[in-house]
């Protein structure tokens, strides 16, 4: 009972005994902050100068030096500055800002006293020597940030401090060494090469056309290659290089060299033709697979680089549109021998739609697709969905071919098979529009109408366009007259037939000259052009539509198919950056905003 009674009263004793210290102290902190808040430095000094004496925090020695310095200048900090360095002696940071204060007196010697010393007295501790020259760089003294990284490179004795080092060279502007800092780390641990990548991009521009860092780049590591060609990570990283600078012709080179060299699968030439393809450099995407495939059919890329040797094939015709007819011819024997390898089978199907495809809408031969899909129904094995996907596109080579019946038969047939899935969907609008094609606008709009809830964006949207397109034209006799030789010119575009196409466009003009149909032929006009790679004539005719029609509902669509036309096929990414800007600011309702934020910030983050 009695220690109780002891161990209580001595609780109250120490509770009264600091109390009065600890509110003493808060107290002085409060005024100080407060006087300091109010900019009445001659005030704060006093209750500064006791705080610090117990409480020496950082956010307390900043204001209190800050006071001193602007009541009774640099001098009087430096006793502060002093005492701090004892309290904190591995925080660097006070011992450079000692030497700054000599230099703000004009006492060069005793400044670089200090940084000398500080330089002088760092201990083989790898942590020591960073934060040292992080204490210089952060006051942009990378001089001596340097002397600090040249002597902890001595003293650490094989501890990397490439890291360190590049990035001083960085703010010196000492682009060589810097990069070649970095490109050292991988003597040191190969692994840091992913590392590397992530980092290179901040300090060099890619995308730059004339970039110095980029050549100096280049030129260390294929110095590097040839010294240490055993050492495959600078050959990795050189490709790398390449990649990121577009020149995947230069890529390709080393990565068939790599892969000669170490005996390998073709698995980078093969990830190399990948990344090609997919920034449309098809030649090149070409040369990769082929290389793969000339491995032969023992190597695990062999038949997944095939498929994709035709797909890369089917994309320059499909997409780019640039070819010519020698091209087309060996490129449909690179399919038919493709075929005559896999064999009449249901893995047959993708090269059969891609082969028909060509052939019906681009080679001119759609009787011979049409063939070719109906042998390949036949197949056994083949799936539904497959079987569907080749229903759909025989219907389509039967409008081509001009009997638009047979095809609305095939596109119910999928509807009905796949009511709720996208190529039900698909077949759905596909068929709409047949009856579009034939003037009976009613009953395709009801299914249109339909079709605007579908769960297929792309599909909504065409659908829309197409509903909205009718009901706005619809109306009187002549209105209706107009709308069939309209819906007439639409099916000959749908058949590649453009010339009469466009023949018709301009005897509606002829025949309604003041017929609301205007910007639609425009529109039709454009896309034709679109369709057949004739890039500069497609923008002409989107222009129009923005220069007569910039208020009607096809001002959006030709801008923002201009700036994809820029982008993807001109490649002249300023001018499709400006366009999707200004259908971010004039088109806020449209329904291309997300595509077009989207490829307005990818444009901005890469010029």
């Amino acid at each position: 009972m009695i220690q109780k009674v002891r161990a209580i009263v001595f609780f109250i004793f120490f509770i009264l005994c600091f109390f009065p210290i600890s509110y003493g102290q808060n107290s002085d902190e409060q005024l100080a902050n407060y006087y300091y808040i109010n900019g009445d430095c001659e005030k704060a000094i006093p209750y500064f100068e006791k705080v610090f004496e117990n409480n020496a925090t950082r956010l307390v020695f900043n204001r209190y030096v800050d006071c001193l310095e602007k009541e009774q200048g640099t001098k009087a900090t430096i006793n502060i500055i002093k005492k701090q360095i004892k309290n904190f002696p591995d925080d660097y940071d006070f011992s450079v800002m000692l030497g700054q204060a000599y230099e703000k007196l004009g006492d060069e010697k005793n400044a670089a006293k200090t940084y000398n010393y500080l330089i002088e007295s760092m201990q083989p501790i790898s942590r020591n020597v960073i934060n040292v020259q992080k204490a210089f760089s952060k006051v942009g003294k990378y001089e001596l940030a340097l002397s600090a990284l040249e002597r902890g490179r001595k003293i650490l004795k094989g501890y990397p401090l490439n890291m360190q080092f590049a990035e001083v060279y960085g703010e010196l502007g000492r682009v060589e060494e810097m990069i070649d800092e970095y490109l050292s780390l991988l003597d040191y641990n190969s692994s840091m090469i992913h590392s590397l990548q992530r980092l290179m991009p901040r300090m060099i521009d890619f995308e730059a056309e004339e970039s110095e860092a980029y050549e100096i780049l280049k030129r260390s590591l294929i110095r590097r290659v040839q010294k240490q060609p055993n050492d495959i990570v600078y050959a990795e990283m050189l490709i790398w290089s390449f990649t990121q600078r577009k020149d995947f012709s230069s890529a390709l080179i080393h990565a068939k060299a790599l892969d000669k060299r170490t005996s390998k699968d073709g698995r980078e030439v093969f990830n190399l033709g990948k990344i090609s393809s997919s920034n449309k450099d098809y030649p090149t995407a070409r040369k990769a697979f082929q290389y793969v495939v000339e491995l032969g059919n023992d190597y695990p890329f062999y038949y997944a680089a095939e498929q994709l040797l035709l797909n890369t094939r089917f994309l320059e015709v499909t997409t780019n549109r640039n070819y010519s007819q020698e091209e087309l011819t060996t490129t449909i024997e690179e399919y038919q021998n493709a075929l005559n390898r896999v064999g009449k089978n249901a893995k047959a199907v993708n090269i059969i739609l891609e082969l028909a495809q060509i052939m019906a809408f681009y080679a001119g031969q759609p009787q011979d697709a049409k063939e070719l899909l109906l042998e390949a129904m036949e197949y056994r094995g083949v799936s539904s969905m497959a079987k569907a996907e080749l229903k759909v596109l025989l219907a389509d080579i039967y409008v081509i071919l001009d009997d638009i019946w047979e095809a609305s038969l095939l596109y119910m047939q999928v509807e009905k098979d796949f009511k709720y899935e996208p190529i039900g969907f698909e077949a759905k609008y596909k068929n709409a529009r047949v009856f579009y094609y034939d003037g009976d606008f009613i009953w395709a709009q009801s299914q249109l109408d339909v079709l605007k809830e579908s769960t297929s964006k792309l599909i909504a949207n065409d659908a829309m366009k197409l509903s909205i397109f009718i009901t706005d034209n619809l109306g009187l006799d002549s209105n209706l007259r107009a709308m069939r030789k309209f819906a007439n010119a639409d099916l000959l575009i749908a058949q590649r037939r453009y010339d009469e196409a466009f023949i018709l466009f301009d005897s509606i003009q002829l025949i309604f000259p003041y017929h609301s149909l205007a910007d639609d032929i425009l529109m039709r006009k454009a896309e034709a052009y679109y369709e057949q790679g004739k890039w500069d004539k497609a923008i002409e005719k989107y222009e129009l539509v923005l220069a007569r029609h910039a208020d009607d509902i096809f001002a959006d669509d030709a801008l923002f198919q201009m700036a994809v036309i820029y982008e993807d096929y001109l490649f002249q990414p300023d001018k499709a950056k400006d366009l999707y800007f200004r259908l971010l600011k004039e088109y806020k309702g449209s329904l291309y905003v997300t595509e077009a934020r989207k490829r307005f910030r990818a444009l901005q983050e890469s010029l």
